[in-house]
């Protein structure tokens, strides 16, 4: 809150999910890698194949969260909110984990 009050453009509360970058040899590698991270929950997973034949499979979450907290130096949101907004933040962590 302290940090809010002084600040005199614009605040966001940002959390960004967990990513892992995996460079598979071959596809089906790749492929493997992909169900299990569907069926762990990472539905934002995806594979792409580069111009040199680069397998790259990318384990993403759907958990993000992006929320304006200030503009031009003046507070949009109550307090409480903030502290519901970490709360949520701090359990999107977790199920990162």
């Amino acid at each position: 809150m302290t940090a809010l009050a002084k600040a005199t453009g614009d605040v966001v509360l940002k959390f960004e999910p967990f990513v892992l970058h995996v460079l598979c040899q071959e596809l089906q590698d790749a492929q493997l890698l992909h169900s299990v991270a569907i069926d762990s929950g990472f539905r934002n997973s995806g594979i792409t194949v580069g111009r040199g034949g680069k397998i790259m499979m990318a384990v993403r979450s759907t958990h993000c969260l992006e929320v304006p907290l200030s503009h031009k130096g003046k507070l949009m949101v109550s307090e409480e909110y903030i502290e519901f907004l970490i709360h949520v933040a701090n359990r999107k962590m977790e199920e990162n984990t």
